[in-house]
């Protein structure tokens, strides 16, 4: 079960903000940085980077301040006896998210959950703090200073890709947008995601494509376009190499497991 005491997420403050309170809380507070910030850990003030969480158990003390002029937050206080919460490996002591904005986005929908209550409010709230959690203890053993540096340029720059795999994907474009040269650019994309960029952006469009064959009834030529190729069958040889048949062999096998194809 879980109670949320109250959650707000960009929470702005001045350079001279303080948060000390020796004896701890009675529940659970949990921390996501915006901006640099000075945590007290093991007796001594140290500063971490934005894109933090730490998670303070009940009863330990805590002590954060700005480091800057201008310290931004999301924060959460609760009660909870699940074990996805009392079992994250890291307490008490900040950590990288290599996703903030996930996170984020997630303290945000508590937010507002929270604000407005209905008959399901619990039940969302569980998933919701499960949700979290889970991103939460997949970067909580992860290892320290194993992110590149553009980790988190590199993963807005993927999800880009797999929300617009149609858009003119370049190599160039890329790096111009993550302000590296190219060369860079794929290497540090390639280490951190075991793909180059540029087969990323095929695997994406090839995941479009096969929605549309799916669940379209656009021709062929049409789902090629749709999908950001100028030739349809540079389109067929590409999702064929991929998924080992054309795509009008995989349209005809989609339709013999799912009949109910849209028009």
């Amino acid at each position: 079960m879980n109670h949320i005491r109250y959650v707000e997420y960009n929470a702005v403050h001045d350079g001279s903000f303080v948060f000390d309170v020796p004896e701890g809380h009675d529940c659970w507070l949990l921390v996501l940085t915006h901006t640099p910030a000075l945590f007290r850990v093991d007796g001594s003030l140290q500063e971490y980077p934005a894109k933090s969480a730490i998670l303070f158990p009940p009863f330990s003390p805590i002590y954060y301040c700005a480091c800057g002029d201008r310290y931004e937050n999301d924060w959460l206080r609760f009660d909870s006896d699940e074990e996805y919460v009392s079992s994250l490996p890291i307490q008490g002591i900040p950590f990288s998210l290599p996703d903030a904005d996930y996170c984020h986005n997630l303290f945000q929908l508590l937010t507002w959950k929270n604000a407005f209550p209905g008959a399901h409010n619990e039940r969302i709230t569980g998933q919701l703090l499960q949700l979290l959690f889970s991103e939460l203890q997949e970067a909580s053993l992860k290892i320290p200073g194993s992110l590149s540096s553009h980790y988190h340029e590199l993963v807005n720059l993927r999800k880009s890709i797999y929300n617009s795999p149609q858009l003119p994907w370049s190599v160039p474009d890329m790096a111009r947008q993550l302000h590296l040269s190219e060369g860079y650019m794929q290497v540090v994309y390639k280490n951190t995601f075991g793909i180059s960029c540029m087969d990323d952006c095929i695997n994406a469009r090839i995941r479009l494509a096969k929605d549309q064959l799916r669940y379209t009834g656009k021709t062929i030529a049409a789902i090629s376009e749709f999908c950001g190729y100028h030739n349809v069958e540079h389109f067929c040889r590409q999702f064929k190499r991929i998924m080992g048949e054309s795509p009008r062999s995989f349209r005809a096998s989609a339709e013999k497991r799912s009949p109910d194809r849209l028009p």
